[in-house]
C-alpha cells in the first residue's frame, strides 16, 4: 500500500519536497540575509500552512479558532526564546548575519509532512474529515508550525528595530 501512495502522489509534490529541503539545507548553513528576506519565508509558509488547513478541513469556526490558537501559543513561546549569540544585524546595509541552524528545515518538513498525512488519510478514510480529534489536531499541528516559523522572524524583526533604535538615538547625540 506504502508504493501506491507514493506512486500516486503528483510530481509536483515531489518537487515541492525537493525545493524544501534545498531551502531548508540552504539554511544550516551561516548566511548573511536582508530584512524583507527573513519575512519572506514566514508569510509564505504561514499562508501555505493556513491554505492546506482550510483546503482540507473548511474554514469552520472550530478549525480556524484551533488553528489561530495553537498558532498563538507557540508563537509566544518562541518569542521568549533568545536569538543566538551569533545573530547579528548591521543597520548601515540592513542585514542579518545569521548562524547556521536545521530548525527551518524540521519546520518546513514538518508542515510539509502534515499535509502530505492529511492528504493521504482523507484519500484513503474520507470518513476522517467528520472527526474531531482528526481536524483539530491536524489543524493545531499546522498552526504550530506557522506560529514557531513566524516568531522565528518577528524575533529578527524586533532585533532590527531595537539596533536601529539605539542608532538613530546614538546619532542624535552627536548632532
Amino acid at each position: 500500500m506504502f508504493y501506491q501512495i507514493i506512486i500516486h502522489t503528483p510530481i509536483w509534490v515531489w518537487a515541492l519536497l525537493t525545493l524544501l529541503l534545498w531551502l531548508g539545507v540552504k539554511q544550516s548553513l551561516p548566511r548573511q540575509t536582508s530584512l524583507l528576506k527573513t519575512a519572506v519565508m514566514p508569510l509564505v509558509l504561514t499562508g501555505l500552512s493556513l491554505y492546506g488547513t482550510v483546503s482540507a478541513f473548511g474554514n469552520a469556526p472550530a478549525i480556524m479558532l484551533t488553528w489561530l490558537t495553537a498558532s498563538i501559543v507557540l508563537a509566544t513561546w518562541v518569542l521568549q526564546v533568545p536569538l543566538p549569540d551569533a545573530t547579528r544585524y548591521d543597520t548601515r546595509t540592513r542585514t542579518f548575519q545569521l548562524p547556521g541552524s536545521w530548525v527551518p528545515l524540521a519546520l518546513m518538513l514538518g508542515i510539509f509532512a502534515n499535509k502530505y498525512v492529511v492528504g493521504v488519510a482523507l484519500r484513503l478514510h474520507p470518513e476522517l474529515l467528520h472527526e474531531a480529534l482528526f481536524t483539530l489536531g491536524f489543524s493545531a499541528l499546522s498552526g504550530a508550525f506557522s506560529g514557531v516559523f513566524a516568531a522565528r522572524a518577528a524575533r529578527l524583526w524586533r532585533l532590527a528595530l531595537g539596533q536601529t533604535r539605539v542608532s538613530l538615538l546614538t546619532l542624535g547625540e552627536f548632532s
